[in-house]
């Protein structure tokens, strides 16, 4: 990932926090519990001539520092991200569903059904199952870590086969070349 995606009406500004510590509250205890029901931890680096333009703000505790980038800046701020946008680590709350792609054998599927599809033709057609992976990037992108977390019972499988299906997924990523590396499971 290079950039972050607009905001929404409702989001006037965006809130880049100052360390993994305060990012992972942010993820775990309140997003989960938000619409979106996941929260992500990302890592990346922006040029600091723009970051100067922006003073960090503290809105709790020391640990609780930010900055405040107007929305109508934030092509100005992807524009000043060096390299890439790193996920560190997800949290998931009960209702997720995940990213639904609206192509191949993983169309209109919620992530538990994702899984358990991908799982399939991995044991029928790996060659299916590669195609798959790189036909619905961003799918299996966005669900990676859902599917590497998850409860084995929750997704219908062994954890020997929770392990078997992640771990293809990443020998298939690794040798598709796609740019952006799958998040680390931490």
């Amino acid at each position: 990932m290079r950039q972050f995606p607009p905001r929404l009406p409702h989001q006037p500004i965006f809130y880049p926090v100052t360390n993994v510590d305060y990012a992972t509250q942010i993820a775990r205890d309140w997003n989960t519990k938000d619409t979106s029901l996941a929260g992500y931890v990302t890592e990346f680096e922006v040029d600091d001539s723009f970051m100067s333009a922006f003073q960090p703000h503290t809105v709790g505790s020391a640990l609780h520092k930010e900055y405040w980038i107007p929305a109508e800046r934030l092509s100005d701020l992807n524009s000043a991200v060096e390299g890439t946008i790193q996920v560190l680590s997800a949290y998931f709350g009960p209702g997720f569903q995940g990213f639904v792609p609206d192509q191949g054998a993983l169309k209109s599927k919620s992530a538990l059904a994702q899984f358990s599809t991908i799982a399939e033709l991995l044991r029928s057609n790996r060659v299916a199952f590669a195609e798959e992976v790189r036909l619905n990037r961003k799918a299996v992108f966005l669900n990676f870590l859902f599917w590497a977390q998850s409860d084995c019972g929750s997704l219908g499988a062994s954890e020997g086969l929770r392990q078997e299906v992640t771990g293809a997924i990443r020998q298939t990523w690794q040798s598709k070349a796609i740019e952006i590396p799958l998040p680390m499971n931490r």
